[in-house]
């Protein structure tokens, strides 16, 4: 995506309230998920992607997938909310907010960047995208 540094940074600081009032599913917040999807996640079964969705990394049941996509949809009226109190595209504003959740990753999590493979955090800082650079 396009993005300025100062876009980045303003969307990071909406990206960071959404996260911490919960309810979208961000793999580094406390928020409501089902015992599977944690365990999913744990795993790396299911695991975060630089568009801002949840993506499914490996083999799980057909209810953990219907709950990633419910994640999905609700991340997606978010940051179509967010695009248009910013004056960004939704992809944009999708994509800041995932630059901050991948920051957040706990080890043993899975994770993707661009069309990628999936990858496991190990215990360094992932390398984030380029357009995830905001200064601060």
């Amino acid at each position: 995506p396009a993005m300025t540094r100062k876009m980045v940074k303003s969307a990071w600081m909406a990206a960071a309230a959404m996260a911490l009032t919960g309810g979208l599913g961000f793999a580094g917040g406390a928020q409501a998920q089902s015992p599977d999807l944690a365990a999913a996640l744990s795993s790396g079964a299911v695991g975060e992607q630089a568009d801002g969705y949840m993506g499914v990394a490996g083999s799980v049941s057909p209810t953990v997938r219907k709950e990633v996509e419910s994640i999905n949809i609700k991340r997606r009226q978010v940051y179509t909310d967010l695009a248009g109190k910013r004056g960004v595209t939704v992809q944009d504003a999708a994509a800041a907010t995932a630059c901050q959740t991948l920051t957040r990753l706990k080890s043993g999590q899975a994770y993707r960047i661009g069309g990628g493979a999936w990858q496991t955090k190990g215990s360094g800082a992932i390398a984030l995208p380029s357009y995830c650079a905001s200064g601060g």
